[in-house]
């Protein structure tokens, strides 16, 4: 089983670190959720894996091959792509233009599109005319067609409201089921741990103790609560 593994990973800004010593595993077919309070270092530690920032310390492999020093370039081809905060779609191009950037076919494409049956309605819309979940697909859609072997998404939710997000879930869930392990870092916590296979949370720039099966977190509100408040 191919497995995305970060070991003691520490990243820096500034005059120090901002996330430190994180340990944990993604695993192709299956969903890591990692939640906290904002300012916890989410966003950083994502960053660090697909290569927009460097991490500091420790290390971050792929099947036991380090690739600490490779490029972001070179992190996507190896199948790490990064949803990253806020929707990231070129708004003069139709749903059509935004897929094939990563398709690559028309074939690619419509295979795609299978898992995202209300895109293949808006087809030909240009795409700054979506509502914002649609948008959130079409993000969603042009990462898949990359074929990622790890899917990074950071705060998909952000802007939308939880019975918007709550349509999205299903189609994350389709895309672990295809093979793909997936980092979900995301602010409505309760929906992210329903459909996370394990769970960590970050709290004051550190992996809290709170970890494990994400329905263990989701049952516990205390242990939660204690986690978020770095307890």
């Amino acid at each position: 089983m191919s497995e995305l593994q970060l070991t003691g990973v520490t990243v820096s800004r500034g005059a120090g670190p901002v996330i430190s010593d994180v340990t944990l595993t993604v695993r192709a077919g299956e969903i890591l959720a990692l939640v906290g309070p904002n300012g916890a270092g989410k966003t950083s530690l994502l960053e660090s894996v697909s290569g927009v920032i460097q991490h500091s310390g420790g290390d971050i492999a792929v099947d036991g091959e380090s690739i600490g020093k490779r490029t972001r370039v070179q992190r996507s081809r190896l199948g790490i792509a990064h949803i990253e905060q806020g929707r990231a779609i070129f708004p003069s191009l139709t749903v059509r233009e935004n897929l094939m950037l990563t398709a690559g076919s028309e074939a690619a494409m419509h295979e795609v599109l299978a898992s995202f049956p209300e895109l293949e309605k808006r087809i030909d819309a240009q795409s700054v005319l979506l509502s914002g979940g649609e948008q959130q697909m079409v993000v969603l859609a042009r990462a898949f067609a990359s074929r990622p072997r790890f899917l990074l998404i950071d705060e998909m939710s952000l802007g939308l409201a939880p019975v918007v997000f709550m349509r999205l879930l299903p189609i994350i869930q389709d895309i672990a089921a295809s093979g793909v392990g997936v980092l979900l870092v995301e602010q409505f916590t309760h929906l992210a741990l329903g459909i996370a296979d394990d769970a960590m949370v970050v709290a004051s720039g550190r992996v809290s103790r709170a970890q494990g099966p994400a329905r263990t977190l989701e049952d516990d509100p205390e242990l939660l609560r204690r986690a978020y408040l770095g307890g």
